[in-house]
């Protein structure tokens, strides 16, 4: 019998994949291809927007559709609060759509008298999870940024990643219907949108997102497919797929992300039909602070960023006339955020969602 979510992915297929334009140049960004099949100049944020339709609907073609937003209440629940110096540290859960909670952290600064600019905060692959970012794990100094974000006086909602952060969320995604767990963080993280924009502390235009290593790769995702994230901090998160671990991106074809990347691209960076330079273009004119270090070997290889950030300069500059909201720096770091990207990363918030 098929559940009722591989029903709504057969039902949509057509749809998405109808939309899909596989482009074989992925760094040349400004060109697309019109619905005759002859292709066009992008010229205008309108042209642009073409190419971002294309984008999603290949992203969709690897990941599985992306559903509709559920209309199961939110049912925010606190199970736990702790009082801090500067803000209320909140255990909860929340309901992304029938059937399934998330645990999640809630940061709520103190000082609240007018609504708060609000962040999504998405941990790296670490067991902990998102006991990370808050500052609840040992030895992990450079990752505590949801913290010093709650500090500065931002709403944090720090969310568990499913089959990663095991700990306390157990939900498969492949079970309830998903055919990638990437896509099922997607819909959890958009939920948690939904989540700051009901509370009345938050100030509902002004949510960015913000995360490292895995967490870096799926604050892009959800922006990309999302318009209501305003700023996008990205830390060690991605480059282009060819030079992800020297081509070898069986990593991404694991039951943690894109399972279709192997079953049905081969796990090869050359058939697939979206690249982190169209993703990373396609969240213009918003502001992107990305941190990429000179020693991240060898998963988000240097070089790889870069091309990435190449490929979506002449989108931000020529169409958008924004050059200046794509922000990167290249720290003689690992795979770390040091302290002097944090602050400038939360510089670029505070510009941003002021």
């Amino acid at each position: 019998m098929i559940n009722r979510r591989a029903f709504l992915s057969l039902a949509t297929a057509a749809a998405w994949a109808a939309d899909a334009v596989n482009y074989q140049d992925k760094k040349n960004l400004l060109f697309y291809v019109d619905s005759k099949g002859r292709t066009r100049p992008v010229r205008t944020a309108a042209d642009w927007q073409h190419r971002v339709q294309h984008l999603r609907a290949n992203m969709e073609l690897v990941m599985g559709a992306l559903p509709p937003v559920s209309a199961e209440p939110l049912d925010l629940r606190v199970a736990e609060e702790t009082r801090l110096y500067r803000y209320t540290r909140q255990r909860v859960t929340f309901a992304p759509e029938k059937g399934d909670r998330v645990p999640a952290f809630l940061l709520i600064p103190h000082d609240r008298a007018t609504p708060r600019p609000a962040m999504i905060c998405l941990p790296g692959s670490s067991k902990p999870g998102k006991d990370v970012p808050v500052g609840l794990a040992p030895n992990r100094p450079d990752q505590v940024w949801a913290h010093e974000l709650a500090e500065l006086g931002f709403v944090c909602l720090v969310l568990d990643y499913p089959l990663v952060h095991t700990l306390e969320y157990g939900t498969d995604p492949y079970a309830i219907g998903y055919e990638s767990a990437t896509m099922k963080g997607i819909v959890n993280h958009r939920r948690g949108i939904d989540v700051l924009q009901s509370l009345l502390y938050v100030a509902p235009k002004r949510i960015g997102v913000i995360g490292h290593s895995l967490g870096g790769h799926n604050a892009l995702f959800l922006a990309a497919f999302d318009e209501r994230i305003k700023a996008i901090v990205s830390s060690c998160g991605f480059n282009v797929f060819a030079k992800h671990a020297g081509g070898d991106i069986s990593a991404w074809s694991s039951r943690y992300y894109m399972p279709r990347i192997k079953s049905v691209y081969g796990n090869d960076p050359a058939n697939l039909p979206f690249d982190f330079t169209e993703v990373l273009a396609s969240l213009a004119p918003r502001s992107v602070f990305v941190n990429a270090p000179l020693h991240d070997q060898p998963d988000f290889e240097v070089s790889g960023v870069r091309d990435c950030v190449e490929a979506a300069l002449p989108i931000y500059r020529n169409i958008f006339h924004a050059e200046e909201k794509l922000a990167v720096q290249y720290p003689d770091a690992k795979h770390e955020f040091p302290t002097a990207q944090r602050e400038a990363a939360y510089r670029v918030l505070a510009g941003a969602l002021a």
